[in-house]
């Protein structure tokens, strides 16, 4: 045994002795615990001892699907979406079951300022995660996602955090929704609007009611249509170009020349 003092001073490299009647400290010698993965062998119950990359091909397997259960319903806007923590009780257990540990390596996160529609003050953090799949012999694979979230006091950053774990979860595991395919179901187009013929343009603009606004822009839609020169029978019964007929009855209509 050896007391604390004396321990000091050799640590310091000095000889130095207690004062007279000093109670002396007694400390035991350090001993260092004892490893107890030194002799680790994997048993019946860990797991295989597989490249990371087997492994989450392991998880996902087991994994297949998660479903989008649960129902956001506010603001005029209603879907169906997969929460934080549904995709985290889902891995957690299977990740383990094949000694998977997901790691946040590096987090940036920026944040702004805003303000709700109803004028209340809000923080959006985003932030980018770099994260470590570690696999049972420890070997890794990196990878990267990014989450957002907005709040009113000091938990933008872990919720956005908690998004970006979702997004990392459903997309490095490829995990679908076993939702309905939208490609099963179709709907056959009907037949588009027939082209307009010259003399439907031709009663439109002799029609009483068709203002000389109307009457302007029918001469641009004849202009991109090329149909300026196609001629039709007037309200005469002679033959005239669409063009003049514009020209003419939007003259009539506004006292002005075409």
């Amino acid at each position: 045994m050896t007391t604390l003092a004396e321990r000091a001073a050799a640590a310091a490299g000095r000889t130095d002795t207690p004062p007279a009647g000093a109670p002396a400290v007694l400390v035991e010698e350090y001993v260092p615990a004892p490893d107890l993965m030194a002799d680790y062998e994997p048993g019946d119950d860990d797991p295989e001892m597989i490249p990371v990359h087997l492994a989450w091909l392991r998880v996902r397997r087991d994994i297949r699907a998660i479903a989008k259960g649960e129902q956001y319903n506010g603001g005029g806007t209603r879907f169906n979406f997969r929460g934080v923590d549904t995709v985290v009780n889902t891995f957690g257990p299977v990740t383990l079951k094949h000694g998977i540990n997901v790691i946040p390596q590096q987090v940036n996160a920026e944040y702004r300022d805003t303000t709700t529609s109803k004028g209340n003050k809000m923080r959006e953090c985003t932030v980018r995660v770099t994260w470590l799949i570690i696999g049972p012999k420890g070997d890794t694979i990196t990878a990267q996602s990014q989450g957002e979230a907005l709040d009113s006091a000091d938990k933008g950053t872990a919720k956005a955090q908690s998004v970006a774990l979702r997004v990392l979860l459903l997309s490095s595991g490829l995990t679908p929704t076993h939702d309905k395919d939208p490609d099963a179901s179709h709907v056959e187009r009907g037949n588009d609007a027939p082209a307009r013929t010259p003399d439907s343009y031709r009663d439109e603009i002799l029609a009483k009611g068709t203002s000389p606004g109307r009457l302007q822009q029918i001469g641009y839609e004849l202009g991109n249509l090329r149909m300026l020169g196609r001629t039709v029978v007037n309200e005469t019964g002679e033959q005239e170009s669409l063009d003049d007929l514009g020209r003419r009855i939007y003259a009539e209509r506004t006292g002005g020349a075409s």
